[in-house]
């Protein structure tokens, strides 16, 4: 029969939890750097027409005012 001792059983414990943590932080990390990485790579645009100001996706040049329809440029600096 195998006997584990008390303090060996609480260091087992100790860094099976201590190791859980660290996996569940470095999953939340990756996921939440993802999430920013898609918010952040947005184009911004500005409505010439009625002065909005929106974003779209990455890459895109041309893209139609969600208030009134009007196509307007990416928004250069």
């Amino acid at each position: 029969m195998f006997t584990v001792s008390l303090s060996l059983g609480a260091l087992i414990y100790t860094l099976s939890a201590c190791a859980l943590i660290f996996g569940l932080w470095l999953y939340y990390d990756f996921r939440d750097r993802g999430l920013y990485e898609t918010q952040r790579r947005r184009t911004i645009f500005h409505c010439i027409r009625c002065d909005k100001l929106y974003s779209a996706r990455a890459g895109t040049e041309t893209c139609p005012c969600p208030r009134c329809g009007f196509r307007n440029e990416r928004l250069q600096f």
